[in-house]
């Protein structure tokens, strides 16, 4: 008896180690939170659990035509804005003041440095690093004893001298613009991720500390409209150093702030509370709908929708999760009629301006990017990543100079002319705001650095199941650490997202069990994926993630292959115009790009500002006019593939595929001209018309290329009437 229970047992054991380290693969719509990640810092109780985890800057490197945008990036705005902001300049510079005081010092260098140290850390430059160690070492020593850090005055260098003691100003000084100070944290809590050097756990501690202890009228007040709208960033920080302390005053401290930001969660707010309505169309009445954001600036939009969703993990209550995919889902519904990810607001959204010739900025676009990827980690939602994707892969790129040299302070969907004349009203502001400008607005001068390093350092998440998960694509090598302590790196090897081929080849230090996610996007309808040459079984299913659980060894590779379709995407809410879709690309007209250099002194826009020595010669500003005929709208049939036909061109040999030139894929569709559609009074394009529109123009075969390698575009069209 006992020989037969051994002999059982034996049995059993060896069943149970074939079962465990065979594979494991199924679709799942998120990842589960029943386990805590022993490699990476997860949410500590009683915060809810994020779906993903970040893994530290740097674990992530760019590779292919990511890293050929770094190079570029390096090489411009991004690598020598120090040579030319006044911003910048470390001469009397309150971020490098011990005491605080300085002319300039409020949010110009921590955007700037946001991005840059990152990109340093993630492509191991020394000298970008030593920069920035310059700025955060200034940063770490301007701690007070008080716990405050960092300028005094923040608004400082923006006060004219006739202002400076006028009540309103003496009044705002007496409340704290915690504004800057919310940036320069996130480029703190990188630096640890790079250096673990802890004298930034103890400054943010004292910090926060300082907050804690003030007055509630005196944190986030509403004297500083910045601070007070944008305070999820100063709860996502403390959120940040609890998990890696557990202080319990931490969460005091982020629900004092929640409550003193915002209201993002809240609806029907009165036109007044409105902080930044900038006015109607003519014609128009104030919309009931308006009051239900209390605040209509593109770049809060961007930058705060997610705030509720922040709250969430202290609170608990999906309310608030709903509250952000409403916030999400209100901009767009009124003004997000268009292709790109994005909305039309020029500097604010205004009722009666949502034709895709209406603009966003560039900072807006950046910090969008930044609030998909809070969101993408706090839900596992694949919706974030798709939409990641479609604003850095459509909207992003056309906003900068190919030589990443000059930015677009506003770019739409919609733009045939990207000049230095002012648009105003098709426009909000009065100014240059549309030509690719080194100076241009100071905001995204220094903002637009985040993009790509940020969108580089989420490409890959750890799993609280001491997984792995790949959650949006480009070439990229992760080095991370998974399942019992096992070192793996992953290199994914593609040209994705003009292929549809993605390779990752994995490399462990020793063969392990352990899960790894796949996410797959909602547009691709038939993905395959091969494990070591040989097709799964499983039905894989858009818009969730392949999970593949097995042992995984050194050598082990993955093909995901995922086919595009052209799809076209009407816009009924914009006349039933339509846009034309190939995986995750949008395309637009290939409109032929004259450029035309400028100097930089007379058309930079009103608030830059530059060093006294820097060489205005060497960064131009360029104007960019049509060469060739864009008002064409599109013939349609329900099957696209007797209208449209893909055309592949050869890898571009610089590896950098945002030109209009260099694209290795366009799209020939069959159009007519639409006679009547024109430049308007305000020198912008015409609006739309409603669809379909009669033309009794000639068919002709036109070109579409991808959106965000065209700088001049028209990406969303008219269809003519049959």
């Amino acid at each position: 008896m006992k020989k037969f229970i051994i002999r059982k047992n034996f049995i059993l054991l060896i069943s149970f180690i074939l079962l465990g380290c065979s594979d494991d693969i199924s679709v799942v719509n998120s990842l589960d939170t029943l386990e805590t990640n022993k490699h990476y810092v997860s949410n500590r109780l009683p915060l809810q659990p994020s779906k993903l985890i970040k893994i530290p800057v740097g674990s992530i490197k760019p590779q292919g035509w990511l890293l050929e945008y770094f190079n570029r990036q390096k090489k411009g705005l991004t690598g020598r804005l120090g040579e030319i902001s006044a911003w910048l300049d470390k001469k009397d510079n309150a971020w490098l003041s011990k005491n605080g005081k300085g002319k300039w010092g409020w949010e110009e260098v921590p955007y700037w440095l946001k991005g840059y140290a990152n990109i340093g850390y993630i492509t191991e430059d020394k000298e970008m690093i030593q920069e920035a160690k310059i700025w955060i070492e200034a940063a770490l020593d301007s701690q007070r004893e008080n716990g405050f850090f960092g300028p005094n005055f923040a608004w400082e260098s923006y006060i004219s001298d006739e202002d400076r003691n006028n009540e309103l100003e003496i009044e705002k000084r007496k409340a704290i613009d915690f504004w800057p100070n919310m940036i320069m944290l996130y480029c703190l809590q990188s630096y640890y991720e790079y250096s673990k050097d802890d004298r930034v756990i103890d400054l943010m501690t004292k910090y926060f500390k300082f907050q804690f202890e003030i007055e509630e009228k005196y944190l986030l007040s509403e004297d500083h409209y910045w601070a007070r709208i944008r305070g999820g960033d100063n709860l996502h920080s403390v959120i940040w150093l609890y998990n890696r302390t557990g202080e319990k005053w931490l969460l005091s401290l982020a629900e004092k702030i929640y409550r003193k930001t915002a209201p993002w969660t809240s609806r029907g707010h009165k036109l007044e509370e409105i902080k930044n309505w900038k006015g109607i169309r003519e014609g128009f009445d104030w919309p009931i709908w308006f009051s239900d954001l209390i605040d209509w600036h593109n770049v809060n939009i961007a930058q705060c929708f997610r705030t509720p969703a922040q709250y969430y993990l202290l609170n608990g209550d999906e309310k608030y999760l709903k509250a952000t995919y409403d916030n999400f889902n209100i901009v767009r519904e009124h003004f997000g009629q268009v292709p790109g990810g994005m909305y039309g607001s020029d500097e604010n959204c205004r009722p009666g301006y949502d034709d895709p010739r209406q603009a966003i900025e560039l900072c807006g676009i950046v910090e969008h990017m930044n609030s998909d990827e809070h969101l993408l980690r706090i839900t596992g939602d694949t919706f974030w990543a798709d939409h990641i994707e479609t604003i850095a892969f459509n909207s992003f790129p056309a906003s900068v100079s190919p030589d990443f040299k000059a930015v677009r302070y506003l770019t739409s969907p919609n733009m045939v002319i990207s000049d230095s004349e002012t648009h105003s009203p098709g426009i909000q502001q009065t100014g240059p705001f549309l030509n690719f400008n080194p100076f241009s607005s100071r905001c995204c001068q220094h903002n637009h650095t985040q993009g790509w390093p940020y969108f580089t350092e989420n490409l890959w998440m750890a799993t609280p199941d001491n997984g792995l998960a790949a959650v949006i694509y480009a070439p990229s090598n992760v080095n991370a650490k998974v399942g019992d302590n096992t070192n793996i790196s992953i290199t994914n090897k593609t040209n994705y997202p003009f292929s549809e081929d993605l390779i990752f080849n994995i490399e462990t230090d020793k063969s392990d069990f352990f899960p790894i996610y796949f996410r797959i996007p909602s547009w691709c309808k038939k993905p395959k994926v091969f494990i070591n040459e040989k097709s799964t079984k499983t039905q894989i299913e858009a818009g969730k993630f392949l999970k593949i659980k097995r042992e995984w060894s050194n050598g082990d590779i993955v093909k995901l292959i995922l086919p595009k379709d052209i799809s076209v995407k009407k816009w009924e809410k914009n006349h039933n115009s339509v846009s034309v879709n190939y995986g995750p690309l949008t395309f637009s007209l290939n409109i032929k790009e004259r450029y035309v250099e400028k100097s930089s002194d007379k058309t930079a826009i009103g608030d830059s500002r530059w060093q006294e020595d820097a060489d205005r010669e060497e960064w131009p500003t360029y104007e960019i006019y049509p060469d060739s005929d864009w008002n064409y709208g599109l013939i349609l049939k329900d099957d696209l593939n007797e209208v449209f036909e893909i055309v592949k061109k050869d890898w571009p040999k610089d590896n950098f595929p945002f030109t209009n030139e260099s694209s290795p894929i366009y799209i020939k569709a069959r159009a007519k001209k639409i006679k009547s559609w024109k430049i308007g009074d305000t020198k912008l394009v015409g609006e739309l018309m409603d669809s379909p529109v009669e033309s009794n123009e000639k068919e002709e075969i036109i070109e579409l290329v991808p959106m965000g390698g065209s700088r001049l575009r028209i990406s969303s069209f008219p269809t003519i009437k049959n």
